[in-house]
Order: structure tokens, then C-alpha cells, then sequence
């Protein structure tokens, strides 16, 4: 990170964590800054690559993505090229939500919302139809205690 945030920005953070996108006066009367000083700030903060996208949080369950599994993988196989159709696999599913390339007895840690089990399974035949793996291991999700923390700013 090239640039050191203050408190200021610390605060703006974690308000637009909470309240996704409010306006730019909302935001800046909640830090004590003056519109175009709190532009300023969101535009730093922008460029320097701390705010990397805005987006809003969905409700998985109202949506009908009821459950939720955790995907390891394990392969024998480390070639760019395997890779590469790997993750063009993985990043093609829209029910895959997370990604990760793990250090551990598995490679790949995958997070999977589905409607049900059926929805579930078909996910998991696209990717062992279309990539060799050694090993696969899923964990559903009984409940969901915490998900989508705010990141601590």
C-alpha cells in the first residue's frame, strides 16, 4: 500500500463498508469534511487502489442460495497451462463466490452458494468434466454465523 491512510480516511472507510454508497454530502458530514475535501480523500483512496470497487452486499438466503459449501482440491498437476484451464473453469461458475490457492494437504479452497444440492452438484460436474484433479472434499454449511465481515480500518 503506497499510501498511509489517517483517521479520516480510516472513518470514511468503515462508513462506506456499513452504508455502501451514500451520498457525497451524507459522507462527508459523517467524517466533518467539507464535500470537496471528502472528494478529494474518495478519489486518493480510489487511486491508490484501498477502494477497489463499489459494489453492494446481496442476501444470499433471499436470493434463494440456500446453501453453502466449501470446496478443497487437491492435483498432481502444477503447469501453467493446467492452471490456467483451471481457473478459466473455476471463474466461468457464478456460483463459485470465492477462489483461493491454498498451502496444505489440499491447492484450491473454493466457496459455492447454491439452491440446493442438486444446484450444487451441477457445479460440481462442470469442473471435474472439464479438469483432471486428484481429490475433492466438500463441507456444507449448516449456518452461516458471520459472512462478509467489513475488513478492520
Amino acid at each position: 500500500m503506497s499510501r498511509i491512510i489517517d483517521q479520516t480516511d480510516r472513518a470514511i472507510l468503515r462508513i462506506l463498508q456499513k452504508q455502501g454508497t451514500p451520498s457525497q454530502r451524507e459522507l462527508a458530514e459523517q467524517v466533518g469534511l467539507s464535500q470537496n475535501a471528502c472528494w478529494r480523500r474518495l478519489n486518493a483512496l480510489r487511486e491508490s487502489g484501498i477502494i477497489s470497487h463499489d459494489t453492494v452486499r446481496l442476501n444470499a438466503q433471499a436470493l434463494g442460495l440456500t446453501l453453502t459449501v466449501f470446496v478443497l482440491m487437491r492435483t498432481r498437476h502444477h503447469s501453467r497451462e493446467w492452471f490456467e484451464t483451471f481457473r478459466n473453469v473455476v471463474v466461468s461458475i457464478p456460483n463459485i463466490v470465492d477462489f483461493y490457492r491454498i498451502a496444505g494437504e489440499y491447492d484450491y479452497l473454493l466457496k459455492v452458494v447454491a439452491c440446493d444440492m442438486n444446484d450444487f452438484d451441477r457445479v460440481y460436474q462442470q469442473i471435474i468434466s472439464k479438469v483432471e484433479l486428484d481429490a475433492i472434499t466438500s463441507y456444507m454449511t449448516m449456518e452461516t454465523l458471520a459472512d462478509n465481515r467489513d475488513l478492520p480500518v
